[in-house]
């Protein structure tokens, strides 16, 4: 655990995996270019094989294996993309796996993974978070004799997915662009950023390598404020992709000499940035896939006329939760409130409150009123959208003279939880 990746050990894991995986496009973006007065290009991992970049580190892991251990089979626990890399090996090199998922998996993501396995790939829902999966994968492994492939903190995983460093390199020179003064790169269990670092601190060493967390799953950012590998007392699972609750002793080896900063980012922005790829440059991304460009507002003066390369994890976001993220979005950029409001118990309550307590562009979207027998008044649920976030101050001050006990339930997690 002592040693960290050589960028000849990623050059040889590229050799292996150059017929397999999809050399994905390093892709020059002029809207994200112009907003932070930069050159910003966006590495394409959602564009690989299986929508991530997971492949690169699971097929060359696989690929070493002895034939021995092939025929046995593998095993590994995966909150989705790393389990999409292994199926898709697999079913390749017809190889047995077994595989855990978290049981929050989203479910796109299982259908993902046994479309890629095929008949090769058994699936178990087990477990909360990976780590639990994890946990129940190794003891499964140990008791059938299967080779657990680590998601994250192995030197095959870490060489495999350096292979994505060795790409934006080569692209760059062939672009006669400038080389890369800045690369952000997601942190989950820290494959990715090991190899990415490993490579370009050898080959680019001016090149800043920066890492990024969100709120609530910053778990190498804990571990590298403690100077040892520290689990995390709590999980925000939202960013499935990067969810893991204690990172590697390897990958905390390679942040800890290797990347220049790692930076924690909120999740209600990771949600903004998600809707802005996709209105702006039509590209569908995972949460996890979004966290690198999430960053660059915290380093725009930095990156001021400088060569910035974000990679783009993945892309695979299930449909269904866009109403959540687009939720999240609007509350996190101001523009969404909800509050318990007591109404009175007459006719016209409810036009009074909207003559003088909503704004002219301010919009009701939800109201939740169930009327109490022999009460003057009952308490609403109430979902008020601003059209500008500076419209907030005015409209709490008209709340607070209908309602002085009026309750935000954004500054109430439970509240909020049980009634939103």
């Amino acid at each position: 655990m002592g040693t960290l990746v050589t960028s000849e050990q990623v050059e040889k894991a590229n050799h292996i995996l150059e017929p397999v995986v999809t050399k994905t496009l390093l892709q020059y973006d002029d809207y994200l270019s112009k907003k932070y007065d930069a050159d910003v290009y966006l590495k394409r991992e959602d564009l690989q094989i299986v929508r991530s970049f997971k492949l690169r580190g699971a097929y060359y892991a696989i690929s070493q294996l002895s034939k021995e251990k092939l025929a046995k089979g593998v095993v590994c626990a995966s909150a989705g993309n790393h389990a999409q890399g292994v199926a898709y090996t697999c079913f390749k090199m017809g190889v047995p796996a077994t595989i855990f998922m978290p049981v929050t998996t989203p479910k796109q993501k299982v259908n993902q993974v046994e479309a890629f396995g095929g008949d090769q790939v058994t699936i178990k829902l087990a477990g909360d978070t990976f780590d639990q999966s994890k946990d129940m994968a190794i003891h499964y492994g140990e008791e059938h004799g299967l080779t657990f492939i680590n998601p994250f903190d192995d030197e095959n995983i870490i060489a495999g997915q350096g292979t994505v460093a060795l790409e934006i390199v080569d692209q760059l020179k062939k672009k006669e662009a400038s080389p890369a003064d800045y690369v952000f790169t997601p942190i989950g269990g820290g494959g990715l950023i090991s190899g990415v670092s490993a490579y370009f601190k050898d080959k680019s060493p001016t090149t800043k390598i920066i890492g990024v967390e969100p709120v609530g799953a910053a778990s190498m950012s804990l571990s590298l404020k403690e100077k040892k590998v520290t689990p995390l007392s709590h999980l925000d699972k939202f960013v499935d992709g990067a969810a893991v609750q204690e990172v590697g002793a390897m990958t905390f080896l390679h942040s800890q000499q290797l990347v220049d900063d790692v930076c924690e980012v909120p999740i209600g922005k990771v949600c903004s940035t998600i809707l802005e790829l996709y209105t702006k440059q039509a590209i569908v991304v995972e949460p996890a896939g979004a966290l690198s460009v999430t960053a660059l507002d915290d380093y725009k003066e930095d990156i001021k006329g400088k060569t910035v390369v974000c990679i783009i994890s993945g892309g695979n976001n299930d449909i269904q939760r866009m109403p959540e993220i687009e939720e999240r979005s609007l509350i996190y950029e101001g523009l969404k409130h909800y509050f318990v409001v007591n109404f009175p118990q007459r006719a016209g309550a409810l036009k009074e409150f909207v003559s003088d307590v909503l704004g002219p562009h301010d919009d009701i979207t939800k109201f939740e009123y169930t009327k109490k027998i022999n009460r003057g008044s009952g308490p609403v649920v109430i979902g008020i959208l601003l059209q500008d976030h500076g419209d907030y101050a005015s409209l709490i001050e008209r709340l607070t003279i209908f309602d002085p006990n009026y309750i935000n339930l954004q500054e109430n997690e439970s509240l909020y939880t049980l009634l939103v």
